[in-house]
């Protein structure tokens, strides 16, 4: 007789405090057969802070998933518990975990979403700006010219746009935005629910002012609003 479809969670974790981490999240690591991460390494920290052991963990990240995904739907079709966490936060977000989505939806699978933290969440109720209405952008392209095609899209908008960006481009960013659109209101949210967890508020002028000539660290999620 053939095995019942199993389970697809989809499983928030922690963005870097591991006390984030919710109850429910860790009752289902600790039932499902398959933990498929973005950062092994990471998960294994994770995993240990909770006491999840002898768990089955594979790789599933941005450069494998196209091979990945047929793999972890054939085994919720064979009847496992399969559960999708990425390096930090909520997978779909700026974060592999479409695909498997998108096929177990295809296939008759319905997936389960364990929610939980998220940068863009945190930063939207950390920015102090008008959040009724929001965009994400995740990050930005790298060209210049396709970064101030998507800036002016902003500027022209009345919803507070939100992107991440890495420690390497954020002041570049800052100046990018500060040429678009040097009377907006921003937030710079770095390191949320880190120890050096930092929210610099202001105009992009005065943002600029206040980052000065800092060696940028961490992650950064950066809220931009033309609204005055």
């Amino acid at each position: 007789m053939a095995n019942s479809v199993g389970d697809l969670f989809i499983v928030s974790t922690p963005i870097g405090n591991l006390e984030d981490m919710t109850y429910r999240a860790v009752r289902v690591l600790k039932e499902v057969d398959i933990i498929a991460a973005e950062d092994t390494r990471k998960a294994l920290i994770l995993l240990n802070r909770y006491e999840i052991k002898d768990k089955k963990l594979t790789s599933h990240h941005v450069q494998n998933e196209h091979k990945t995904v047929d793999y972890l739907i054939r085994e919720v079709l064979s009847g496992k518990k399969v559960a999708l966490i990425t390096e930090a936060g909520t997978p779909c977000v700026s974060d592999p975990g479409f695909l498997v989505v998108r096929e177990a939806v295809r296939v008759g699978i319905r997936p389960i979403v364990i929610p939980g933290v998220s940068a863009l969440i945190f930063a939207v109720a950390a920015c102090g700006l008008p959040v009724e209405k929001f965009s994400f952008y995740g990050f930005l392209p790298p060209k210049s010219g396709a970064r101030r095609k998507i800036l002016e899209e902003i500027s022209g908008s009345e919803k507070t746009a939100f992107v991440f960006e890495s420690p390497y481009r954020v002041r570049r960013l800052l100046e990018e935005i500060n040429d678009v659109m040097p009377e907006c209101n921003i937030a710079v949210i770095r390191e949320a629910t880190k120890f050096h967890e930092e929210v610099i508020r202001g105009t992009t002028k005065e943002v600029i002012q206040q980052f000065g000539e800092r060696d940028p660290r961490g992650e950064f999620v950066i809220a931009i609003s033309s609204r005055h």
